[in-house]
Order: C-alpha cells, then structure tokens, then sequence
C-alpha cells in the first residue's frame, strides 16, 4: 500500500531501524532516534542498487516520489544515479575554498576541542584568509603556506608563526579526513623550524611589581586596562577569564567572582574570592562599563569583550621606556603563585587559587576547595600589593603556613 502524508505522520521510532514501503521502490527508513530518510531502488544492467533521497520531513512524500521517477529514468538509460550523486560530491569537493572548508572546520572540529577559540579564529581570519581564502583547498601547495608562516616569521613573531602554522596543520588533517586533499602540505613545514617553545619560569621581583603597577597607572592606556592589569595580578586570574566575565557573575555582597565552567581552563566552574581591594577596582570597572553585561566592554560596543590582544597591546605601551625585563600578562600568575609559595602558603591552596587542576593521586582524593584559606591568603596578597606600593619596601609581614 502506498505511503500518505498522514501514515508518515504517525510513523514512531522503535528499538531498531525499519523501514516502510511506498510504492515502485520508494521507502522510507525510521531510526532509533526518530529521523526518517527516503530511499529507493533500482536495477543497472540487472545488478540492485540504493540511492538515498533525503530526509523527511525536508524532503515531502510528493518530492520523493518526482526524485524516485529521476532516478528511475536515469538507471532505464544504465546511468546509475548513485554513481551520479557520488560524482557531484566529489566536483562540490573540489571547488571547496579554504574560506569555506575553515567555517567546517571551526565548527566540527575547533569548537568541540576547545572552549576558547578566539586565538586560531584571529589568526585563521587575518593572515590565512587573506593569503589563500579564496583558493580551492585542494590547490593549496607547500609554497602558500610556506609564505603565510614566514610572513609572520619575518615580522619577528615567531610564537604567532607556530600558532598559525598549527592552525593550518589540523585544518588539512582534516582535509584529508574529508577527502578533500590527500596530502597536507603542511608537513613539509617541521614546526621546530617554525618555532621552538620554551618553558616560562618568568616571576616579577616586588620591586618589579611595584614599578610595573605604577608605570601602568602613570601611563595613557585605557582606564580599564590599568584596572584589568592590577585585577589579574590581585585575583590571580587567566587573561580571558577576565575579558568574558559579565556582572552577573560578580556577587558584591559574597565578596566573590564566579568563572563559570565555559569560561574556564579547566572546563569547570570556579570561584574567585574576592579581596577589599578586588572589589574596589570591580565597582570602578562597573562605572566605566557604561550599562553593559560585560565587565569589560570593548572599544565602541557594550555587547562586546576586547579583543583578546588588546590587553598585551596595552601591558607593551605602558611598559614603554621602562627598566623592566620583558614579561607577560600570564607571568603575573607565576608571579603571586611564586611569592606565596616562597612564603609558607601551602601549595594546595595557592594551586586551587590559581584554577589548576591538581595532577596524580592528590588530584583523585584531594577535592577540597579551601574557601577560608583562599579568602585569607588573597586578602593578604592583596594587602601586600597595597603596602608595597605605598611605601616601595617588601614587607614579609604575617606569610604564615596555611593548612
């Protein structure tokens, strides 16, 4: 009996796949899960063949049956249509643009490896669109590469050469997972010809700390930036934790700063608490953000962060013509995390402070959170940032050992 709207309609999901007649080889098979595709069959030459059609509902009864009778004339000519349809995924293959397979790539890869993908969106966006956006990603050879790493290279970013270079590594691994390339060009490019990591053991001395805090505030940054600066070091924070962090996630009256989990490193929720200091610069923060939900809305827009860079942009001119050896934004957690260790603070608490995943069996058992202890060593950190300013001196006062 042939297939209605209204038979289609009813059709359930049961434990295992099924499928249900139309008429003249048209069916449709129902899943587990409760899509429904259409099917047909046909002979090419006496040998049985399956095409899929589409899905339903996309795909209507009356379209089925026009797409059916296609393939039906198609195979009384022996031109089998699933060879057809297979021939035109590949030619739609090879006119891929790097600009196109990229948004694939982002969105089935990228987004499902890391929660953050600013960092290779921005280089993806402004040095391999550019350079290679517009060309077939089967054409893309060694050289296109080759020129879009040195480029950066050239311009003494070597760190941003590898990071782009590590972009473009998994975007043709990927490639080459869909068939699109069947080598990467991008082997022939070792990254550690590219760029060759080192380990940071960069910490500020407190008289560091001191003439850094003071050169930010005497320079002509953006007010938010010199609050953000002295945030980070205060709360021990990761530069993008704070660039998303909205107001709803600050509780003034808790004294406390909530990271939530897609926000965070770790992939889970954190607690900042937060110092008499902290909260100061917070409602200053609050001030300057204009209404936003953001806590630090971008240039120009309420609804949006600064860019990720923006930050390390405004660390670079206010340390400009200053004696201080080069450092980081993320060289301000090693910073606190090394003073605290150096005096007495146990490393359990300054760790969970710092949002790190304790490692080995520690880890497993350890699942305490330290609320009192991290109140106290961050006000007491706070208050050590204060004093060192207001009188230039390293004062030890009352570091103690904290179980």
């Amino acid at each position: 009996m042939a297939l209605t709207d209204t038979a289609l309609k009813a059709l359930k999901p049961k434990d295992k796949p099924y499928t249900v007649a139309d008429d003249r080889g048209l069916y449709v098979e129902v899943f587990p899960t409760g899509g429904i595709v259409w099917r047909c069959r046909y002979r090419i030459a006496g040998k049985r063949e399956k095409l899929t059609l589409g899905k339903y509902p996309a795909l209507t009864l009356k379209n089925a049956r026009i797409k059916r009778d296609e393939a039906a004339q198609a195979a009384a000519m022996d031109k089998s249509p699933a060879k057809q349809k297979q021939l035109a995924k590949l030619a739609a293959a090879d006119a891929t643009t790097v600009a196109e397979f990229g948004e694939r790539f982002f969105r089935e890869i990228v987004a499902k490896d890391r929660q953050d993908t600013t960092i290779p969106r921005r280089y993806f966006d402004k040095s391999i669109v550019p350079a290679i956006g517009a060309k077939p990603v089967r054409d893309v050879t060694t050289e296109d590469v080759r020129a879009i790493v040195w480029r950066k290279k050239d311009e003494g970013f070597d760190a941003a050469a590898g990071t782009i270079r590590g972009v473009l590594k998994r975007l043709f691994d990927y490639g080459m997972t869909a068939g699109l390339v069947s080598v990467n060009p991008v082997l022939a490019l070792p990254m550690r010809h590219v760029h060759k990591a080192k380990a940071r053991d960069r910490a500020l001395s407190p008289d560091e700390i001191r003439r850094f805090l003071l050169s930010a505030f005497e320079s002509n940054i953006r007010r938010q930036f010199k609050i953000g600066l002295h945030l980070i070091l205060l709360t021990m924070v990761r530069k993008s934790e704070l660039l998303l962090a909205r107001w709803a996630h600050v509780d003034f009256e808790q004294a406390e700063w909530h990271i939530p989990a897609e926000h965070s490193k770790t992939g889970k929720p954190h607690i900042v608490f937060l110092s008499h200091q902290a909260l100061a610069l917070f409602k200053e923060l609050q001030m300057l953000a204009g209404g936003s939900e953001l806590v630090m809305p971008g240039r120009g827009s309420l609804t949006k962060p600064f860019a990720h860079n923006a930050i390390n942009s405004a660390l670079k001119v206010a340390l400009a013509g200053q004696d201080i050896p080069a450092f980081t934004i993320h060289d301000l957690r090693r910073t606190a995390s090394t003073l605290l260790h150096e005096n007495g603070w146990a490393s359990d608490v300054v760790e969970k402070a710092l949002n790190h995943t304790i490692g080995g069996v520690r880890g497993v058992y350890n699942r305490a959170e330290y609320e009192a202890q991290r109140r106290e060593m961050l006000q007491f950190w706070a208050d050590y940032i204060e004093q060192l300013l207001a009188t230039g001196k390293v004062i030890l006062g009352r570091f103690k050992q904290v179980a």
